[in-house]
Order: structure tokens, then sequence, then C-alpha cells
């Protein structure tokens, strides 16, 4: 992987379409206010361990203006964005991250009157992340609500168990119902990114989500940082399956799954994000024409991820590839057309049959 991801602007057209579909929306601060703390101390966590979060503090004169304008954007990511609630919000913390590119605040917001808490961050706005963040959000099972304001965008939190910690201190006690059935979505979540080009997926970069479903617990997993969208070279990034610290996930789909079982749940999740393609065809549409005009990678980084994938699927359309919008259209589009492609099949056999 590239040592640092630079951070892309957000272009004239991409604007407009965050416009278009009520993701730009004015909000009172900005990620460069939250840099004038005055200090800060180190988070640790329930063990004593340096999180690489530091909580930080400012001065008194500015303490009650960024605690207005934090509940402000809270009210405005989560409610109607009036200000009527505001006498029952408090801003517990404001923490900053060390670690990664995107160098985020993390905000904690509690309604006093029944202590319930929340969370939401503010990063600055690249397009990578963007991409990153709408392309979740229509192709994935999960909806996602974040804002971007200039060079700010502000996301909400998605809870879930860190999958490095759920890795080491939850995944030996699951039973083995449970792992097969953890193995089964580590299949799902790692065809979805390779499909959609989401890179950078270890286990620190995504959260396991426990339900409770009857008489058993389902789990889901769900990527939290979209920050490699679309910029890495190498396709095995795009593969959660290569980086060593999703092994034991590894480990669990070869001894839990059969191969004729991987191959089904692959055909499921290219099936579902296929249909999610056919129902949200113009917004997807609007938003890959953006990509392609727009720069959010490196020339010698397209070369090699459309070498990498003509390798793997041996469609010509990959080698005609200009640009990394372009490597996402075609990747959805082979998607979508093997889709339709087996669907018209089943049709036409069903009507051979009556």
């Amino acid at each position: 992987m590239s040592k640092k991801k630079p951070t892309f602007p957000v272009c004239p057209a991409l604007d407009a379409y965050l416009d278009q579909y009520s993701r730009k929306i004015e909000i009172p601060i900005f990620y460069e206010d939250l840099l004038r703390f005055a200090g800060s101390v180190v988070v640790y966590d329930d063990r004593g361990e340096d999180t690489l979060w530091i909580r930080v503090y400012y001065s008194d004169t500015e303490r009650r203006e960024i605690d207005e304008s934090l509940k402000k954007v809270y009210s405005i990511l989560h409610s109607d964005g009036s200000d009527h609630t505001f006498q029952y919000l408090n801003v517990d913390a404001v923490d900053y991250c060390t670690f990664g590119n995107s160098k985020p605040f993390r905000i904690k917001v509690r309604n006093i009157l029944n202590d319930n808490f929340t969370y939401f961050y503010v990063k600055k706005a690249d397009a990578s992340r963007i991409y990153g963040l709408e392309l979740e959000h229509l192709l994935s099972p999960y909806n996602l609500n974040f804002l971007v304001y200039g060079n700010t965008l502000i996301e909400e939190h998605i809870a879930g168990i860190p999958g490095d910690v759920f890795i080491k201190e939850m995944l030996p006690d699951c039973s083995a119902s449970e792992k097969a059935q953890l193995a089964k979505e580590f299949v799902k979540f790692n065809e979805r990114c390779m499909i959609r080009l989401l890179g950078d997926m270890r286990s620190y970069n995504y959260v396991i989500v426990p339900m409770h479903d009857f008489d058993h617990v389902v789990y889901k997993i769900r990527a939290i940082d979209f920050d490699q969208q679309c910029y890495e070279g190498k396709l095995k990034i795009y593969r959660p399956q290569f980086f060593k610290e999703n092994n034991p996930m590894v480990g669990l789909v070869r001894d839990r799954l059969l191969r004729d079982s991987v191959d089904q749940y692959k055909v499921e999740e290219r099936s579902f994000v296929a249909k999610r393609i056919l129902s949200s065809q113009r917004r997807i549409g609007k938003l890959i024409s953006i990509a392609k005009s727009d720069t959010i990678s490196t020339p010698e980084n397209v070369e090699q991820l459309k070498s990498d994938i003509y390798q793997l699927t041996h469609d010509v359309h990959f080698k005609k590839c200009r640009c990394m919008g372009d490597i996402l259209e075609v990747a959805l589009d082979f998607v979508k057309r093997n889709y339709e492609d087996v669907s018209m099949k089943q049709i036409i056999e069903k009507r051979i049959r009556i």
C-alpha cells in the first residue's frame, strides 16, 4: 500500500451532486476551528492501553461557542436542525485521533435527561472518502448519514465492535454455528469490497455488529473507514482476505465453509449489489460520471489496477479504462451484466418448460 494517500479536493461537479441529494448543508463550524485546542490528555482504554486518541480542551473564551456549534451540527445530522433541544444536550468530549490519514475529531454528545449518548465525526473533506461513503450508502445493505460543507465532512457514528477487538477477545468464545455464520459474512464482505473498489479493510477498519434473532445471534460486518476508495493500484488491497490482520477470519472460511458454499455466498453478494445498481441506476450513474471526470488516484495506480482486474476477469473493457472512475464503471457493469444474463437465462428456461 502507499505510505500516505493524498487528500483529493471536492470538484465542482461532486459538490453539485452533494447539493442535489441533500448532502451539502451549511454548518456553523469547520474542521480547522476544532484544531484550535489549548491542550490535550491521552485517552486510555479499560486496560490502560493507549487508544491513539487524545481528549482536547479549549480556552474558556472558545469553549462555549464550540459547544453550541457542535450541538447545532448534531441537530442538523440527526434531527431538523432547530435549537429547541440544545438545553438537553451536552458535549461530553472532543477527541482527536493522531493515527491515520484523516486525523478526525470524535464528538460525544449526551442527552442530560436520560444519559443516552452518541458520537459523530468531524473530518477534512476528501473526495475519495465522499465517493466511498456514497457508494456504501447506495450499494451496501446499510444507509449512511453524512454532510459536507466547504472543506469539512461530518459523519455519523457506525456502531459495532471493532474487528480487531472482536477477533482478539470474542471470536475464540464463539460457538461453531456462530463461527460458520461469521465466515459467511466475511465472504460476502470481501466480495462487496472488491466489487465497489473499497480498499484497506484491515480488521480495525470494520466493525462486527451482533444482532439477536430469536434464539441466536446474527453477525454482520460493516466498513467504517472509506479513505481508500478507488485509490490503490493493487487489486489485493480491495480484498480483505489478503490482509494478515484478517487471517483469523480467513481461517474461519477455510475451516467452516465448503468451496461450493463460498461460491454460493459470492453469487448472493454479487446479485445483491446488482439489484442495488438497478434500483438506483440514475443516481449511481451520475456519481460514476462525476468520478470519471475527477482525479482520485495516480496514473500508475490506474494502469496497475486495470491490469490486475483484467487478469482476474478477462474482460477487455478494463483495458480501455483511463481513470479510476472508468474502472469502477466497468466493474459495476460487469456485475450487472452477469446478473442480467443469468436472470434472462432463467426466464428462457422457465418458458421452455412451460
